[in-house]
């Protein structure tokens, strides 16, 4: 019997945000940031059929300027709080993009 030779390599790299989300608001927008990062979002989608997450990953990659193809919902997607990972962008840089979107 051979034995399957495993190397170890770096997984995909990227920020994490922190979202809570309000679905079914009369606009879709960052409504805050909270102090410890949080990123609060209202969304005019309603929570049925993972439309609300569609339209938060839409919203987010227009927000920070990226395909929506590089957004992904790590965790939470069935809760108002969600991990929102972001590829090919440090932290430092979506808090930028994200406060200049609120100015």
């Amino acid at each position: 019997m051979t034995r399957r030779k495993f190397q170890l390599h770096d997984g995909k790299k990227g920020a994490a945000l922190a979202v809570r989300v309000t679905p079914r608001a009369s606009k879709t927008k960052i409504a805050e940031v909270l102090e410890d990062g949080t990123v609060k979002v209202h969304l005019a989608a309603p929570p049925v059929d993972d439309e609300a997450n569609q339209e938060l990953l839409k919203f987010m990659a227009n927000v920070l300027g990226v395909p929506r193809t590089r957004l992904d919902i790590v965790a939470g997607a069935t809760g108002r709080d969600k991990l929102i990972a972001v590829l090919d962008m440090d932290a430092d840089t979506a808090h930028k993009r994200i406060l200049a979107y609120l100015e």
